[in-house]
């Protein structure tokens, strides 16, 4: 069966106890900026406001998810996972009563940043479980489990989204905040009390020596790759949207952008199927070039016809390409800074699309969609020449074990021989 090398994944001990609770956190994390919009905006009337309290969110998670990933590493997931779960639902809580209570949108904005602030970082808690429970002796099947890491993602952004989307537009935005803080929460708790697959805790008595490991050339290459990618990430939704208003369809925004996420979820199952025989330093730029190709087709878009098609192609390449980041992560940097190194790629990867979507509005307003489309073109051809110029320091060291030397040959020790009489 072509899936057997997803089912043999999951059916190592331990391994559906983390992944799927960190997959059911994960849709709740999709959720929960998105349902922060509507919270706001459905109670002050106010995109300004309701865009404030977004921007907030999205700065306060990018500044803090390495601080809670450093902690976890320190003290260990089940420690840290619980506290921080408690923080989240109170500031989501106290965001609540705010909004409801028509406060002054600094006093919201300050809410939304105490709630990104606490949102747990459960891809890369999933992750560094997977390179814990995999590394020692199968190794070979990495590449897999940080594919079926990257579906994870790719299906809740999805679902997520759409969900929120769904129960604001039936006039329950607080059921879409509530839901998102519950699978948060359910999924971060059941993801502690699987102790068996956390990794243990750092050794205190190395913080040097493993702060020193996490600055790493490679992994400043792989966040400069995972900024220019939110910043695609960020220009697309963006274009897209204006896009299909322009061309009088607004509707066919949503559709566009899941058939390209759907095609991703065939291309990034398919990836992991595969065991490859280039090494994934190799593989990036290809990867990193083809999403540049297909990203200059959404140029020559005419019509939102021809803009899904594109979709479909530039979406094919995004989870195979997160699966190679989360590769060379792992080979880079120092497994007791695993978690941090992961919520730094993801860091950049917000704070890329944070900017984006403000830069993307200021060119689609000067230069129409194909503006904001520019945008998502320049960014992949930077995360082509980011592949192409790090190749040397993405590479994995190679270790050769040093022969042993020769012990120095004693003159005064006796010699032995073998007499025969």
């Amino acid at each position: 069966m072509p899936t057997a090398n997803y089912r043999l994944l999951l059916r190592t001990p331990g391994a559906a106890g983390f992944f799927l609770p960190a997959s059911l956190g994960r849709v709740g994390g999709a959720m929960t900026g998105l349902s922060l919009v509507w919270l706001v905006h459905s109670r002050t009337g106010s995109f300004l406001a309701a865009g404030q309290v977004s921007a907030a969110f999205a700065v306060a998670e990018a500044l803090a998810a390495p601080q809670l990933a450093r902690l976890a590493d320190r003290f260990g997931q089940s420690r840290i996972l619980p506290p921080a779960l408690l923080a989240h639902a109170l500031a989501v809580a106290a965001l609540v009563c705010l909004v409801t209570a028509g406060a002054r949108n600094v006093l919201l904005a300050l809410g939304g940043a105490l709630v990104g602030a606490g949102v747990p970082q459960l891809g890369a808690m999933s992750a560094t479980r997977w390179a814990t429970l995999l590394r020692p002796n199968r190794a070979a099947e990495l590449p897999t489990a940080f594919a079926l890491e990257s579906l994870s993602n790719t299906a809740a952004y999805l679902v997520g989204p759409a969900t929120v989307s769904a129960l604001a537009a039936a006039g329950h935005p607080v059921a879409g905040t509530t839901v998102a803080v519950s699978l948060s929460v359910a999924g971060g708790l059941l993801l502690a009390a699987a102790r068996g697959s956390a990794p243990a805790p750092a050794a205190r008595s190395t913080p040097h020596a493993t702060s020193r490991s996490l600055l790493h050339g490679a992994l400043f290459v792989l966040i400069g790759l995972n900024l220019a990618i939110g910043v695609f990430f960020g220009a697309l939704q963006v274009s897209v949207t204006a896009f299909v208003v322009e061309h009088g369809q607004p509707g066919a925004a949503a559709p566009i952008l899941a058939v390209s996420s759907c095609s991703g979820l065939l291309t990034g199952w398919l990836y992991g199927l595969r065991r490859w025989r280039a090494t994934p330093a190799a593989q990036l730029p290809i990867a990193t070039g083809a999403l540049t190709l297909a990203t200059l087709l959404l140029l020559t878009a005419g019509s939102p016809l021809q803009l899904g098609w594109m979709a479909v192609l530039t979406g094919a390449t995004i989870p195979p390409l997160v699966a190679l980041f989360s590769q060379l992560t792992e080979s880079a940097v120092h497994p007791s800074v695993l978690t941090q190194a992961f919520s730094w790629l993801g860091s950049a990867g917000a704070a890329g699309s944070a900017g984006a979507a403000a830069v993307s509005g200021w060119a689609i307003d000067a230069l129409g969609p194909r503006g904001g489309f520019a945008l998502t073109a320049t960014a992949a051809t930077a995360m082509t020449l980011q592949s192409l110029a790090g190749l040397r320091l993405l590479h994995p060291p190679t270790s050769r074990p040093t022969p042993p030397k020769p012990a120095p040959h004693d003159r005064r020790a006796p010699r032995t021989r073998n007499r025969s009489r």
